[in-house]
This record gives structure tokens, C-alpha cells and sequence, in this order.
């Protein structure tokens, strides 16, 4: 029934949200439409970005969307990050089953890079 999906971001300026994306995180974008939209391709994934209208309310962050991007080796992904100029406000966070890092782009969306530990792959 369904084609395709994406996962909509809408954000405050288009050009700094398309760099951040495919610049600083290294995702593929996959098509612009001026202003108003793009896609940018992350694994498994379309995010979707489009040009807010007014400004952009932030959901509570404990009950929010946040986008995982899973890694190898999650202390060099993180240097690579900082390098880029990313900062990551806490330190990596440890579960049973992983290992996480949270940033949030420049509109204030939840990320987070997660190594999932070898026991649970």
C-alpha cells in the first residue's frame, strides 16, 4: 500500500539545516526544492526538511522525537563530531544492551549516536 516514508524535520533556515546534514553529519542529500524542501538520505531512513512558516515549537524532550544513528566505534564518531564543531552537552551514557551520545541539530531536534554493545547484535 505504501511507497515510500520519510521522517519530517521542519526548521528555521534551510541552507544552515541542508549543511549540517550532509556537511557535519555526512548524509547523502537526495533532492532541494529551493527553500522548502529537501531530503537528505540516513540509513534506513528519509529525514525530510521543510521550511517552517513561523517559529519553531519544541516539543518536551522526554517525550519528543530524537533520531538514533547507530555506530561502530561510538568514542570516534563522537571526536569526529566535536571536529566538526558538534557539541555534545553529556557524557556517553551507558545501558545494558548500548552506549549513547546526544547532540541536537540547529533547530533544537534530538539526536543520538547509539553502539549497540557486541552481546546484543
Amino acid at each position: 500500500m505504501y511507497k515510500s516514508g520519510n521522517m519530517t524535520l521542519m526548521v528555521a533556515d534551510m541552507d544552515r539545516a541542508v549543511s549540517f546534514y550532509t556537511e557535519m553529519l555526512g548524509l547523502e542529500l537526495k533532492v532541494r526544492y529551493g527553500n522548502e524542501w529537501a531530503e537528505v538520505a540516513a540509513p534506513g531512513m528519509t529525514l525530510g526538511l521543510h521550511q517552517a512558516r513561523g517559529p519553531i515549537a519544541r516539543s518536551d524532550p522526554n517525550i519528543g522525537i530524537s533520531i538514533g544513528l547507530e555506530v561502530d566505534n561510538i568514542e570516534a564518531a563522537v571526536e569526529e563530531l566535536k571536529g566538526k564543531g558538534i557539541a555534545f552537552p553529556l557524557s556517553i551514557r551507558e545501558t545494558n544492551d548500548l552506549r549513547e551520545a546526544c547532540f541536537t541539530d540547529p533547530d533544537g531536534t534530538s539526536l543520538y549516536l547509539a553502539e549497540i554493545k557486541p552481546q546484543y547484535r
